[in-house]
């Protein structure tokens, strides 16, 4: 009689669980997979403007022009939809692509002796710890004694 309620215990929690668990890992997946490309956007408009420029100065022969192209080569290599199990494609390493993309991105920044922003690849939390102090000083005006 209890392995009967145990056994139909266990068999409603399981398929409760394995619900839920298809619910929060599509969630999950949709956040990260956001993530994942509002930084890949952000260092494909970052390498985009940075071509412009550096054609518009005519310095098409540079390092950082060699490192914009391949920047860019590799984030049309991303997929742009999820691979199926049966996909040749499925045997790609997305982290490794990413690496190598924040890598390159990282390289093009050091050529052209800027400052690379990894608030891209940040969370909301890490932003917030991220914060850096304002630029010009905010004082309180002083209080001026208004009594008579």
């Amino acid at each position: 009689l209890d392995v009967r309620f145990f056994d139909s215990g266990y068999t409603d929690g399981y398929e409760h669980g394995r619900i839920h668990g298809l619910i929060e890992g599509r969630a999950l997946g949709r956040e990260k997979g956001f993530e994942m490309w509002e930084e890949l956007g952000y260092y494909e408009g970052f390498s985009r403007t940075w071509r412009a420029v550096l054609e518009r100065e005519q310095k098409a022969d540079s390092r950082a022009v060699t490192h914009i192209r391949h920047l860019l080569d590799l984030i049309d290599q991303f997929p742009r939809v999820n691979p199926s199990a049966d996909d040749a494609s499925s045997t790609l390493d997305i982290s490794r692509l990413l690496r190598q993309i924040r890598s390159r991105y990282k390289a093009l920044c050091s050529t052209l002796g800027v400052t690379p922003s990894m608030r891209a690849a940040m969370t909301p939390k890490e932003e917030e710890k991220a914060e850096k102090p304002s630029v010009w000083s905010l004082e309180q005006p002083p209080a001026h004694d208004m009594s008579f």
